[in-house]
């Protein structure tokens, strides 16, 4: 798995052949005029700066905003290589639910000695609030990202779960809209599977959410901290396609024992709230007591069965990088089964024998910040220069519990649309999972993010990475 093995590449295999997902595509593709299709790159370029799509997408909220680039060369999935990916998803977020319900209830998993207790203890996400407290339906993770690598054929890793507020959704949808737009007629000579139905299949798991005290059909509302929030497109995005408001702390208050929001009639109540706030800004009362962006109260009205919170406060103690390295043996303790989507090999560095063997192979790994995201704080070996392989030793050395360590992947390449016509670029892929009493929803593709820089192995949008669209085939 390091970075010895040459990378695998999605569209053509070892002999320059088009592997069987990409057939349809290239053959569309080698029928097209190159200075019409680089006419259509900067279009729709031009068209993402129209729209104003500039936020950064991983919860990067200290990074300023800036234009995500999209790349019109679309990543294949096959029908056949979906439906195996989605068995894995499934099993993983059904594990993620089993799991937060047990940490909040009677911690059998510590108690059988799978997961030591430090875990909780040192984990800020981790609310003490929420014990014994029941999430209507019994659901904490509503709305899930789960970010996959592949290196190979049918070799595909998870790289990190997102089960706080996963967000690059509107990513999807855009690039999706953009491309139709684009070339209408490469989706009659290619058959996908449709992505655009994801609002409203995310208003249906969210109304299936619905508290105890819900009467009638379920009032659903996007929680925004307001417009100068880095995401704050994507909430308005989706309210408006689901067809339900866009609120902020200030319109909403607790009236009778229910949130309610200002409406041009007085108020009324919010049945499910999809919140795009921080735990800790969620309700003045309990927790931060200076927070202007939520709403005080909430947290009583929650308990007391009043409204639906999604994803529930205290999911973020799973998105822990600590955590992730127990995966494999939370699948197996929730589920019975072997996990069917292996984790990317990880050193805990708060173990001295893992410590020693990340030191020693310091120059080849990736070292992430436990509670770290949107690629900060992290160190990628190969890449780093010897005074920065120094600096980081040293930060090792003196919080060593506060680091993971991983093999730097051969991830898996992509075509993207370069001056020098098709170039391979790295890419993951996050797919939205929703859940709900009714079941688990996965939308066939997800966001694909490529390193644009050649070589690169980082695809965060604040280190120079951009989207394109993920194409599931029809059967």
């Amino acid at each position: 798995m390091g970075d010895s093995q040459a990378n695998f590449d999605e569209m053509h295999d070892a002999s320059g052949a088009t592997r069987p997902a990409y057939e349809d595509y290239c053959r569309w593709f080698d029928q097209q005029d190159p200075v019409l299709l680089k006419r259509k790159n900067a279009e729709a370029d031009e068209s993402f700066r129209r729209t104003g799509i500039t936020f950064n997408v991983y919860g990067e909220e200290e990074a300023e905003e800036r234009l995500i680039p999209f790349d019109m060369v679309p990543r294949v999935i096959t029908a056949g290589e979906w439906r195996r990916l989605t068995r894995g998803i499934e099993q993983r977020v059904r594990a993620l639910n089993a799991f937060l319900y047990d940490l909040y209830h009677r911690q059998e998993i510590i108690r059988a000695g799978r997961l030591p207790e430090r875990l909780l203890r040192n984990n800020d996400a981790w609310l003490p609030n929420m014990v014994g407290m029941d999430p209507p339906g019994g659901i904490y993770t509503h709305i899930v990202g789960i970010d996959l690598v592949r290196t190979g054929p049918d070799e595909w890793y998870v790289l990190e779960d997102n089960a706080r507020t996963p967000s690059g959704v509107s990513y999807m949808l855009e690039n999706r809209e953009t491309m139709m737009a684009m070339f209408p007629d490469l989706f009659s000579a290619v058959a996908v599977e449709p992505v655009s139905n994801y609002p409203r299949r995310l208003a249906r798991s969210l109304a299936a959410c619905a508290p105890e005290k819900c009467e009638g059909t379920p009032n659903v509302a996007v929680l925004t901290p307001g417009i100068y929030n880095s995401a704050y497109f994507e909430h308005a995005f989706l309210a408006d396609q689901m067809g339900a408001e866009l609120v902020e702390g200030s319109d909403l208050r607790v009236v009778d024992g229910r949130v309610q929001m200002r409406c041009t009639k007085g108020y009324q109540p919010v049945d499910v709230l999809y919140r795009r706030v921080d735990d800790d800004y969620l309700d003045p009362l309990t927790f931060e007591p200076d927070s202007l962006l939520g709403v005080p109260g909430i947290m009583d009205v929650y308990r007391s069965g009043g409204i639906t919170i999604a994803n529930a406060p205290g999911t973020g103690v799973s998105d822990d990088k600590a955590i992730y390295s127990f995966m494999p043996e939370i699948v197996e303790f929730y589920t019975g089964e072997k996990p069917l989507l292996p984790n990317v090999e990880t050193w805990r560095c708060s173990d001295p024998d893992s410590l020693a063997h990340v030191l020693e192979n310091l120059s080849e790994m990736v070292v992430k910040e436990v509670h770290g995201s949107g690629g900060y704080g992290m160190l990628i070996g190969p890449a780093a220069s010897r005074k920065e392989l120094r600096e980081f030793r040293a930060k090792l050395e003196a919080r060593p519990e506060n680091y993971i360590a991983q093999p730097t992947l051969a991830l898996s390449t992509c075509p993207v649309f370069a001056k020098s016509g098709l170039a391979p670029r790295h890419v993951d892929l996050r797919p939205f999972v929703l859940v709900s009493p009714e079941g688990v929803d996965i939308t066939p593709g997800g966001l694909t993010r490529v390193a644009l820089k050649k070589g690169s192995l980082v695809v965060n949008s604040s280190q120079g990475g951009g989207t394109k669209d993920t194409w599931v085939l029809k059967d």
